[in-house]
C-alpha cells in the first residue's frame, strides 16, 4: 500500500474455514519497537494465531516504518520524521473490509510495546473504526493525556509489574534500565483511570485473583473490571504481579535480567479476543435531511 508517500506493507492471516460470505471479526496486532509484523506472534508463542483459529478471527499484522511506530511519543523515534501511521491502519481496515468482507464494527487492535503504545493512540485517534483495544505492556503517553476521543472504546490493559522497561507506576520509558528517555507515560492505575471516565464505568471494579497455575513463574495475576460504560464499553485490567515486559503465556525472547519474566498462569492471547469478542462497535445512526 502507498501512503503518504511511503510504500507500507502489512500481512493479513485467515482462520480455517474462512469464508467470505460470513462477516468475520479482524484484529490488527502491532509488532514492538524493532520487532516485525511477519515475526509478531513469536512474541506469543503462536498463541495469538491459534487462539484466532479457534474463534474465527481474521489477524492482520502491519509493518512499522524503520521497524517502530508513532505511538506520540517523539522522543524514541530514531529519525527527525513522522509517519501516518494513524491514517496507515485506518486504510488498512477499509481495505481489508473491501477485500475479505470482514465485520466494519468488530475491528480491534493489540500490541505491545511500542505497538501497545499505538494501540492507545489509536484508541484515542480512530474510535469511529475499532471497537476495542489491548496494549500490552503500555500505558498512556504523558504526551496524549489531554486528547478527547470522539466515542467512548473498552480496552484491555495487560501490565506487568515488575517491567524493567515502562514503568508500571508511570515516569520515563528506557530500554534495559539505561539510555536517554523514550518519553514518560502516565501510571497504570492513572490510565485505566483515564478510560473508566471516558467511558463513564462504574468507579468500583471487581476484582478477582486468578489460578496460580505456574507457581515456578514468579508471578500471579489480579483482574480489574469496570463495567457498565456508554454503548456497552468496559475497561480491564490485568496486573501481571510480578511479570515483566513480555506477552503472558508467550515467548522469554530475551533473559529475564533485561526484561523480566514471562507469566505462564494465563494466556493473554486468549483473553483479549475474548474481550475482544464480547464488544461490537454500535453504528451512529446518520440523520436524514430534511
Amino acid at each position: 500500500m502507498r501512503h503518504d508517500g511511503v510504500t507500507r506493507v502489512y500481512h493479513v492471516r485467515l482462520p480455517n474455514g474462512f469464508d467470505r460470505a460470513v462477516p468475520a471479526p479482524v484484529v490488527i496486532a502491532l509488532h514492538g519497537g524493532g520487532g516485525t509484523g511477519r515475526r509478531f506472534d513469536r512474541v506469543t508463542a503462536g498463541t495469538l494465531t491459534a487462539a484466532a483459529d479457534r474463534k474465527g478471527v481474521v489477524l492482520v499484522f502491519p509493518e512499522g516504518v524503520n521497524r517502530q511506530w508513532c505511538d506520540g511519543r517523539v522522543e524514541h523515534l530514531k529519525t527527525s520524521r513522522s509517519y501516518d501511521d494513524v491514517g496507515f491502519i485506518a486504510r488498512i481496515i477499509d481495505t481489508v473490509a473491501q477485500e475479505y468482507g470482514i465485520d466494519s464494527t468488530r475491528v480491534y487492535v493489540t500490541g505491545i510495546s511500542n505497538g501497545g503504545f499505538m494501540a492507545v493512540r489509536l484508541a484515542m485517534d480512530l474510535p469511529q473504526k475499532i471497537a476495542a483495544v489491548a496494549p500490552v505492556a503500555a500505558q498512556i503517553p504523558v504526551v496524549l493525556q489531554d486528547r478527547k476521543p470522539a466515542r467512548p472504546i473498552s480496552v484491555m490493559i495487560v501490565n506487568g509489574t515488575n517491567d524493567p522497561i515502562v514503568p508500571f507506576n508511570g515516569g520515563h520509558v528506557r530500554l534495559f534500565r539505561f539510555g536517554r528517555s523514550r518519553g514518560r507515560v502516565l501510571s497504570t492505575a492513572a490510565t485505566v483511570e483515564w478510560f473508566r471516565r471516558l467511558n463513564a464505568c462504574t468507579p468500583t471494579p471487581i476484582r478477582t485473583r486468578l489460578e496460580d497455575k505456574d507457581p515456578t513463574d514468579g508471578a500471579t495475576v489480579e483482574v480489574e473490571t469496570y463495567g457498565g460504560g456508554m454503548e456497552g464499553t468496559e475497561v480491564v485490567l490485568v496486573k501481571v504481579i510480578g511479570g515483566g515486559h513480555t506477552w503472558p503465556g508467550g515467548w522469554q525472547y530475551l533473559p529475564q535480567r533485561l526484561v523480566g519474566g514471562v507469566c505462564r498462569d494465563i494466556s493473554a492471547s486468549e483473553m483479549i479476543l475474548d474481550l475482544f469478542l464480547r464488544h461490537a462497535r454500535k453504528r451512529i445512526p446518520v440523520a436524514k435531511p430534511r
